[in-house]
C-alpha cells in the first residue's frame, strides 16, 4: 500500500472522528444542556407559555385566538391570517400582515367597516360608544395577525357590553380589566397591554361564581 493511500485513509478516519464528535456535541449534548437549563429556570416559557383553565391547556399567552362570542372580550382583528393553498392534507394557518398601504382603498374600507361594527357591538342602552373612542388596535390587525394583547383603551371600550351580556356590574368588569392590565416591560419598553385569553378566563370564572 503506497503512502498516498495511507494518508487518504488517515484523513478519512480523522474526518469521520471529527464528524462524530461534532455531531455528539452539537446535536446531542448541547441541545440537552440548553433544554435542561430552560426547563429548570424557565419551565413556563420553555413549554410554550401555556395557559391553563379547568385543569387543561387552553392556549398560549403568546398567541391570540379568534372566535369569541360577544359575551367575551374581543381580540384584535386578524386580517393577515390565511390558509395554505398548496398543502391539501393539512389545514395550515399562515401568519402575516395584510401588507396594504395606509391609503389603500381596501384597507380604508375594512377599517371603516370594523369601526362601525365596534361602535354597534359595544353600545348598550345606557352607554353609547362614539367613533372617536375606537382605538387603532380595535380595527387593524398586527403584523403577525397573532397578537394576544389589546390596548387598555380597547378593553375599557368593551366593559359595558361585557357587563350587560353577563349580568355583571360595570365596576366588576372594569376591575377585571384593571387587574389584567400589564404595564410597559421594564417600565419603558412597549405599551401597556391586556392579554385577551387570560382576561376571558377570569371573566368566565367570575360569571361562574354568580
Amino acid at each position: 500500500m503506497n503512502n498516498s493511500v495511507v494518508n487518504t485513509a488517515r484523513l478519512l478516519g480523522a474526518g469521520l472522528r471529527a464528524l462524530l464528535v461534532l455531531t455528539l456535541v452539537t446535536g446531542v449534548i448541547y441541545p440537552l444542556v440548553v433544554t435542561g437549563i430552560a426547563q429548570g429556570l424557565f419551565p413556563g416559557k420553555a413549554n410554550g407559555s401555556e395557559v391553563r383553565a379547568d385543569g387543561k391547556v387552553v392556549g398560549s399567552s403568546l398567541i391570540g385566538q379568534q372566535g369569541y362570542s360577544l359575551d367575551y372580550f374581543q381580540p384584535r382583528p386578524a386580517n393577515g391570517l390565511g390558509e395554505s393553498s398548496v398543502n391539501t392534507r393539512y389545514k395550515l394557518i399562515l401568519s402575516g400582515a395584510t401588507n396594504l398601504s395606509a391609503d389603500n382603498e381596501k384597507l380604508v374600507k375594512s377599517v371603516e367597516e370594523a369601526k362601525a361594527k365596534v361602535v354597534k357591538d359595544n353600545s348598550t342602552a345606557g352607554h353609547k360608544v362614539k367613533p372617536s373612542q375606537v382605538p387603532a388596535d380595535a380595527v387593524t390587525s398586527s403584523g403577525s395577525g397573532l397578537d394576544p394583547d389589546i390596548s387598555p383603551a380597547y378593553a375599557d371600550l368593551q366593559v359595558h357590553r361585557v357587563a350587560e351580556r353577563n349580568g355583571l356590574t360595570v365596576a366588576q368588569v372594569q376591575k377585571l380589566v384593571d387587574d389584567h392590565t400589564d404595564g410597559r416591560t421594564l417600565g419603558f419598553i412597549g405599551e401597556p397591554r391586556v392579554n385577551v385569553l387570560e382576561l376571558n378566563i377570569a371573566l368566565k370564572d367570575l360569571v361562574a361564581k354568580g
